[in-house]
């Protein structure tokens, strides 16, 4: 079993610094090097839409994380493989950027895959961001 948890998610104001996080755990080794990540975040009444997302480093995905335009100007991903641990930075996001955010994984989809949420198999339960002006 695939266990994730994101964290970090809270109240945030423009001109601020936001840091989630999410940690892969379960029964098993499993780590980012075998499973394709990504951040998605949804909004009340909107579709689940895509932030950023890893290829499986296992799968030769071993570049840059790939960042949703909407948000790629604000927004930047990474990995702490020791801890199983992908993050999401939110530099000065604005009211818009209010949403639950997810984290989700799914073991070694191609990189043409990783921004769709149907291709993910574990989902975390979210954690919400509210932004205010």
């Amino acid at each position: 079993q695939v266990v994730l948890m994101e964290s970090g998610g809270g109240s945030v104001q423009p001109g601020e610094f936001l840091r989630l996080s999410c940690v892969l755990s379960g029964n098993s080794a499993a780590s980012f090097s075998s499973y394709s990540m990504g951040w998605f975040r949804q909004a009340p009444g909107e579709g689940r839409e895509a932030v950023a997302g890893f290829e499986a480093e296992d799968n030769k995905g071993h570049g840059a994380p790939s960042i949703a335009n909407s948000v790629k100007r604000r927004f930047t991903a990474g990995k702490a493989h020791a801890k199983n641990t992908l993050y999401l930075n939110l530099t000065n996001p604005p009211p818009e950027d209010t949403a639950m955010s997810y984290c989700a994984a799914a073991p070694s989809l191609q990189w043409w895959n990783i921004q769709h949420a149907s291709n993910y198999n574990y989902w975390g339960p979210g954690t919400q961001v509210p932004v205010s002006s």
